[in-house]
């Protein structure tokens, strides 16, 4: 039975006794390597990851936003190194709260926890609205009102909550059927663009097909494209929110982690120079004519019954990214719970009772989720909108901070997946990139968040949850942390963490 090994403060017998008895300590093992690839691969998805962004990447920049992608590939694969080292170390679930727990202390660890729970669980709110879309296109409806297609949201909120309660064998089939509908709108349809449907010359990546050029191109809309292709290479890290239910977590989610997003990203920097060349008509894409480039493209070359069929794929994706990320987060909050650092511990630990899966920290995620399509005020709505990307980056720099320290400090212990003589390096270079990024993604701009109070909507939202975080996290350790789990969790294999 997992329990704490070492209480520094006060923790009854009676709740002992009810961790015992209600084993609300220890998840199921039920994924190998081939199911958190999955998960990972659907989390970041190249059909959310190129279909959020491509209109307004576009918008901004023109075709050449595409030479934005591999350098923002890059700078993520640099992060996901750290995170694979990292994770080796500590298999928990949680992920990036753990990480960041042992590497620096519980309160460092609470603040990864805030950024990540909120940016996650407001990306489930686009994904559900944006699968409705596509579910309404497929069925033919159009000039659907926005509370109409945010039930639809719901409804499908409601089925992606059912199958992530539902077990993990029956999640696991959903993820392998999404990568199929991941390749064939990704890597079968973009080789027929490219080989059929060419439009535009490859020298429109370098022409940009009218943007701004020279020196104001890079500091301008480079940058801002740099800023939103961000959003396209972001979920890699839910492989180790599952860390506690994988067999050999210490070597299966390390390589999960780095190869799903060098999968997923490489199939982004395809799809979308195919999509790039085959747009019919850059100059209306520019103009704020087309809105939806990818929908637009389609219908010029395969007609609107084709068009349709892709939606339905398009919908799949989304659906299927929706259920990554909330089996993420929902052990992020559950983790959480298990330390009692979350107001509801309680109830957010429980457990089913035969997968063990945290039914509650689902049904938690999927309420909020279904909630937030329904604000109908384009200006609050945009501000969570644009809190997503920065509080991902951010829950994501906060555990890399974290390993830099302890390298700087030499205190560091590999797991058995390791970085070995490039980790120092490569752990300095993710966490000046990961500054580089945040900086950008937060810096005020009237062509990303609109103009006024909007173009600084994200720096607002980051600075308003860290306010409410910090009163909360103030309230929480009220009494110095002494009800908090402080010690070492016994039973959790492949795991050492007396070392640091």
């Amino acid at each position: 039975m997992t329990e704490v090994s070492r209480v520094h403060g006060i923790e009854t017998a009676e709740e002992i006794a009810e961790d015992r008895v209600e084993n609300h300590l220890t998840l199921k093992r039920g994924f190998n390597f081939r199911a958190i690839f999955a998960l990972a691969f659907s989390d970041i998805s190249p059909i959310v990851s190129i279909y959020t962004v491509f209109g307004i990447i576009v918008a901004i920049s023109g075709a050449g936003f595409w030479f934005a992608m591999p350098i923002v590939l890059i700078g993520q694969l640099l992060v996901a190194s750290v995170f694979g080292d990292v994770a080796s170390r500590f298999p928990l679930a949680g992920s990036v709260y753990q990480w960041s727990r042992y590497l620096v202390n519980a309160r460092f660890g609470w603040f990864t926890a805030w950024a990540y729970i909120w940016g996650l669980t407001i990306a489930l709110a686009t994904l559900s609205y944006g699968a409705a879309g596509f579910l309404l296109g497929v069925l033919g409806v159009n000039g659907a009102s926005h509370n109409e297609q945010a039930l639809v949201a719901v409804a499908l909120t409601v089925f992606a909550c059912t199958i992530n309660i539902a077990g993990r064998k029956v999640l696991k089939y959903f993820f392998y059927f999404s990568i199929a509908a991941e390749v064939i709108c990704s890597v079968v349809l973009g080789s027929i663009l490219l080989i059929g449907y060419r439009v535009n010359p490859f020298s429109a990546l370098v022409h940009s097909a009218g943007a701004v050029h020279g020196g104001a191109y890079l500091t301008g809309p480079f940058l801002a494209a740099m800023a939103v292709a961000g959003w396209s290479f972001l979920g890699f890290e839910s492989a180790g929110s599952v860390a506690e239910e994988v067999d050999e977590p210490g070597r299966a989610v390390p390589r999960a982690i780095f190869f799903s997003l060098l999968a997923v990203g490489l199939i982004v920097l395809y799809i979308s120079l195919a999509l790039t060349i085959s747009v019919p008509n850059f100059q209306a894409v520019l103009s704020g004519q087309v809105l939806d480039p990818i929908a637009a493209t389609l219908q010029a070359h395969f007609g609107a019954a084709t068009a349709r069929g892709f939606q339905f794929l398009f919908m799949v994706g989304f659906i299927a990214s929706f259920m990554a990320v909330q089996a993420a987060v929902s052990r992020c909050i559950w983790a959480n719970a298990r330390d009692r650092v979350l107001p509801a511990h309680k109830f957010l630990i429980k457990l089913t009772r035969h997968e063990k899966l945290p039914y509650n920290a689902v049904i938690f995620t999927g309420v909020v989720a279904a909630a937030l399509p329904f604000i109908n005020s384009p200006k609050v709505y945009g501000m969570l909108i644009n809190f997503t990307s920065a509080g991902f980056f951010i829950a994501y720099a906060l555990p890399v901070f974290g390993a830099a320290w302890v390298r700087a400090r030499g205190k560091w212990v590999a797991g058995p997946w390791t970085l070995g003589k490039w980790g120092p390096l490569l752990t300095y270079a993710a966490s000046v990139w990961l500054v580089v990024e945040i900086v950008n993604i937060l810096w005020p701009r009237a062509e990303l968040y609109g103009t006024g109070f909007l173009a600084w909507s994200a720096i607002y939202m980051v600075v308003g949850l860290g306010v409410v975080g910090l009163i909360l996290h103030l309230w929480i350790y009220r009494d110095g942390g002494v009800h908090v789990r402080q010690g070492l969790l016994e039973g959790i294999e492949d795991v050492d963490l007396s070392t640091l």
